[in-house]
């Protein structure tokens, strides 16, 4: 199934052109973690809005964002300012803003994925996993958990075992979570989508047994690829917790093996 209009990811991105340079858009509450809208649902209506400037460069290729405070389910403001317009690259500041306060700051370039060279050359491999059936449904979460975080509702996500040891408290202590996604209605991923996939799966810190929920203070995601139809296997890990904060390093990779996105954010350690 491909992305299309009345799709629910799509829905729930939508933005309305105010200005030529302006958005209004309604945060759904089914994307919220611990009573705060998901940092990777914002940036797929960042993107939209982006996306919508006009059809000379529909894709992110990078998105760096600032989360100034929590956003909450309700009207936003998004203003979009030109910093360069190339022949095929565009840069742009964008600001997301709640009751005339800001929660977002990014920067991003946007360009034509499907124009790019498709040569490839790298190291990275995807991650091992056994098939979607043989992993854990997150579906199967607690009613507590789905309440604290209803966004794992907006996914069909399945934890690799080897790495989600910390749902039955056995939590393996190698900071690296692995698994697959798809959106819940089985819409094909789409590049705003990969952005959403990006920040979606529980902290990692939870396999460090620490829990509870990590606000991102900085994201930077880079999308390199349009996504092939099918499931996305995503590996996330960290290597280094100090001050209070920790780096999260996601990878996401197509069905048909190809690394499509990537995501680098620096986080608080989990409140509580």
């Amino acid at each position: 199934m491909t992305q299309t209009a009345s799709s629910e990811f799509a829905r729930s991105t939508a933005v309305e052109r105010q200005s030529d340079h302006s958005f209004s858009a309604e945060l759904d509450a089914g994307w919220k973690v611990a009573g705060a809208i998901n940092g990777g649902y914002l940036l797929g209506i960042v993107g939209r809005a982006l996306r919508s400037l006009g059809p000379k460069t529909p894709d992110p290729l990078v998105i760096s964002t600032f989360y100034l405070g929590p956003s909450a389910d309700g009207p936003a403001d998004i203003s979009i300012r030109t910093l360069r317009e190339g022949r095929s690259t565009a840069s742009y500041s964008v600001d997301l803003s709640q009751n005339g306060a800001p929660t977002i700051a990014a920067m991003a370039t946007m360009g034509n994925l499907g124009e790019l060279p498709d040569d490839v050359a790298t190291t990275a491999t995807p991650p091992q996993l056994p098939t979607p059936e043989e992993c854990i449904d997150a579906a199967e979460a607690s009613e507590k958990f789905h309440k604290a975080a209803p966004i794992i509702d907006r996914f069909d996500m399945r934890l690799d075992p080897a790495t989600a040891g910390f749902a039955v408290g056995k939590p393996s202590g190698r900071g690296l979570l692995q698994g697959w996604i798809r959106l819940v209605d089985g819409t094909d991923p789409d590049p705003l989508s990969l952005l959403t996939f990006l920040d979606a799966f529980p902290p990692v810190m939870f396999d460090l047994g620490r829990f509870n929920w990590a606000p991102t203070m900085e994201l930077t995601a880079h999308l390199r690829a349009l996504p092939a139809p099918g499931w996305i296997s995503a590996k996330i890990s960290t290597r280094n917790i100090a001050g209070g904060m920790f780096e999260e390093d996601c990878e996401l990779w197509d069905s048909a093996g190809r690394l499509v996105a990537q995501s680098r954010q620096l986080a608080r350690q989990p409140r509580g």
